[in-house]
C-alpha cells in the first residue's frame, strides 16, 4: 500500500519531474510561458536599463553614405572604421536607418530590436521542440543577461545573423531544403560568422537532400550573394569582397573574450593564428569523419571520390535510406556543433558574438547527456564569464574551458545520434 500511495511530497516531485521531463500533458504549456515571461522582460530591460552605445551611430553614420549615393566600400567608414559587412546588413540597417528617423529614435530602434529577439525566441524554442528537448532545459533559453544585452541594449547586427542561422535550422528541420539554404545564405550575408556552420550546412544537404540537389542549392546560395551585393561589385568589385568578408583581419587583444589568458606577446603572434586554424581544421576533421558522415554508411573515399568525379556517392535506395536518418535531432546537433568548434577554436570572440553561443550551449550540453545539474553549472559558468566586461585570465579561461568541455562531451555522449537507425541498416543489408 505505502508503494501505491506515496507521501504527498514525493508525489509533487514526480509530478515536477514529470512535466520537467516532457512526460505530462502540461509540459507543453512550458515554451509558452517563459516566452511570455521573456517578453515581458525585454520591455522591463528597455524602460528601466540604460542604452549603450557601441556600434549603433557607427552603423548610421556608414549607411548615411550609401544612402546619399556611395557604393564604393573602401570609402565607406563609421565612428568605428570601416564597413565590414556583407550587403545584407547594409539593407537591413538601411531599413532602421528610414524607420527610426535615420537613427536618431534609438527607443523605436530597441522595440524592433525586442521584436527581433522574441523572434528568434519562437524559432529556437520551435527548433528545439522539434528535436524533442525536455521542458527542463528550456529555462536556460531566457535567462541570459549578456544575450539580452546584445538584443536590446546594443542593437548589433549579430541579432539578425543569429535569427536568419535559426530558421535555416527550422526550415532544415522540417526538410524544407531550399527554405533553409535561402535562410542561410541570408545570415552569411549579414555577417561572415556564420560560415563556421557551412560545414554541417553542407552535409546536412548533400545527406538529407541528394548530392544534384545539393549542388544545385549551393549555386543558389553563392547567386543570392551575387545578387544582394551587385551595386557594389558594379562599382568596386575586389573593394566589396576584401572588406565584407576579409578573412585577414587584424584583432585588438583589449577586445578578445576568450584569449585574454594567453597573453598579448602569444595572441598577436602568427604562430597562435596557425595554430588555431590547425586544430579548428582538425576538429572539424574528427566530427566529419566520426560523427557528421555516420548516417552515409560508406567510408569516407567511398564518398569523396564520386563527389570529385560530379557523381552522387549514393543510389537511389542508399539516398532514401540515408536521408531518413537525417533527422532533427541530428541537423540540430551537426550545425550546433560545427558553430561551437568554430567558436572554440575562433582567433578572437568579442562580446556580441554570444548571439551565436547562447541559445547553443543548453542544446549541446543536453545532447551531450551530462547530468542536468552539471548542464545547469557549465551554462551558469559560460553565463559568468561573459559577463564579466573587460575580460580578465580568469574569465577567458572559462569561456574557452566551457567551449572545449561543451565540444568533447557531445562528441562523445550523444554518439547515438550519429549512428543510423539499426532498421534501416538492415534493410540496407538485406538489399545487397
Amino acid at each position: 500500500m505505502a508503494d501505491q500511495n506515496p507521501p504527498i511530497h514525493l508525489r509533487v516531485a514526480r509530478f515536477a519531474f514529470d512535466i520537467l521531463n516532457g512526460r505530462h500533458a502540461l509540459s507543453k504549456l512550458i515554451p509558452p510561458l517563459l516566452f511570455l515571461a521573456d517578453a515581458l522582460l525585454c520591455a522591463l530591460i528597455i524602460w528601466k536599463v540604460p542604452y549603450t552605445e557601441i556600434d549603433w551611430t557607427a552603423y548610421m553614420e556608414q549607411i548615411s553614405q550609401i544612402v546619399s549615393g556611395e557604393r564604393d566600400y573602401t570609402h565607406i567608414r563609421g565612428g568605428t572604421g570601416p564597413l565590414v559587412y556583407p550587403a545584407a546588413h547594409v539593407y537591413i540597417y538601411t531599413g532602421l536607418y528610414h524607420l527610426t528617423g535615420e537613427g536618431a529614435d534609438i527607443l523605436l530602434a530597441q522595440q524592433l530590436f525586442a521584436g527581433v529577439y522574441m523572434a528568434a525566441l519562437a524559432v529556437v524554442m520551435a527548433c528545439y521542440w522539434q528535436a524533442k528537448v525536455p521542458p527542463y532545459v528550456f529555462p536556460l533559453l531566457i535567462l541570459s543577461k549578456r544575450l539580452h544585452s546584445i538584443f536590446v541594449l546594443r542593437c548589433f547586427n549579430d541579432c539578425f545573423a543569429a535569427l536568419f542561422l535559426w530558421l535555416a535550422i527550422f526550415f532544415l528541420q522540417r526538410r524544407s531544403w531550399m527554405a533553409g539554404a535561402v535562410m542561410y545564405t541570408l545570415g552569411l550575408g549579414v555577417k561572415m560568422s556564420l560560415l563556421l556552420v557551412l560545414p554541417a550546412v553542407g552535409i546536412v544537404l548533400l545527406l538529407g537532400a541528394g548530392f544534384a540537389t545539393s549542388l544545385q542549392l549551393a549555386a543558389m546560395m553563392g547567386l543570392v550573394q551575387v545578387l544582394l551585393a551587385v551595386p557594389f561589385l558594379a562599382n568596386n568589385p575586389w573593394g566589396y569582397l576584401g572588406r565584407a568578408f576579409e578573412l585577414s583581419r587584424q584583432f585588438f587583444f583589449k577586445w578578445t573574450v576568450n584569449w585574454r589568458f594567453v597573453g598579448e606577446d602569444v595572441f598577436l603572434s602568427r604562430g597562435f593564428s596557425l595554430a588555431l586554424l590547425g586544430l579548428h581544421g582538425a576538429a572539424l576533421a574528427v566530427f566529419v569523419t566520426t560523427r557528421w558522415l555516420k548516417p552515409a554508411r560508406k567510408p569516407l573515399s567511398r564518398l569523396v571520390i564520386p563527389i570529385v568525379l560530379g557523381k552522387s556517392p549514393f543510389t537511389g535506395q542508399e539516398q532514401r535510406a540515408v536521408s531518413r536518418d537525417v533527422t532533427p535531432r541530428f541537423i540540430l546537433t551537426a550545425i550546433l556543433s560545427a558553430n561551437a568548434v568554430g567558436l572554440l577554436f575562433a582567433r578572437s570572440l568579442h562580446y556580441q558574438f554570444y548571439a551565436y553561443l547562447a541559445w547553443a550551449t543548453p542544446f549541446l550540453l543536453w545532447r551531450s547527456g551530462a547530468h542536468p545539474v552539471l548542464q545547469y553549472v557549465l551554462w551558469a559558468a559560460q553565463e559568468w564569464a561573459w559577463n564579466v566586461y573587460p575580460s580578465t585570465p580568469a574569465s577567458s579561461g572559462v569561456v574557452v574551458g566551457v567551449l572545449a568541455t561543451t565540444v568533447a562531451l557531445v562528441w562523445w555522449g550523444g554518439r547515438e545520434d550519429w549512428e543510423p537507425r539499426r532498421g534501416a541498416l538492415k534493410g540496407a543489408a538485406a538489399t545487397r
